[in-house]
């Protein structure tokens, strides 16, 4: 059966380990890229269909991942977060905007 996608690192290991033959290959950096972020809409996709904890610590992950490909620190994208919630807002008061006239 044909992937062409990003897995987790331990997956070939387990496929081994059922007797079958993965084939793999290390991306480029720039097929990384591309990989993480089909990786990030399948992970999204996931969540909207099963509303699970676990799709969102998926996402969290495939988010850590492209940070690290950005040499973006974690603790800076935080810093990124809290200052827009500070400017524009989070979405703790559940505000729909209908339309503006």
């Amino acid at each position: 059966m044909k992937y062409d996608k990003l897995v987790r690192d331990k997956i070939p290991e387990i496929v081994r380990s059922k007797g079958k033959v993965p084939v793999t290959h290390v991306a480029s950096e720039r097929e990384y890229w591309e990989k993480l972020k089909e990786k990030l809409k399948e992970e999204v996709d996931e969540f909207l269909k099963n509303d699970k904890k676990e799709e969102l610590s998926d996402i969290l992950e495939v988010i850590y991942a492209m940070c690290d490909l950005k040499k973006i620190r974690r603790e800076r994208l935080e810093l990124l977060r809290k200052r827009k919630s500070r400017i524009r807002g989070g979405f703790e008061r559940r505000i729909i905007l209908e339309e503006i006239k």
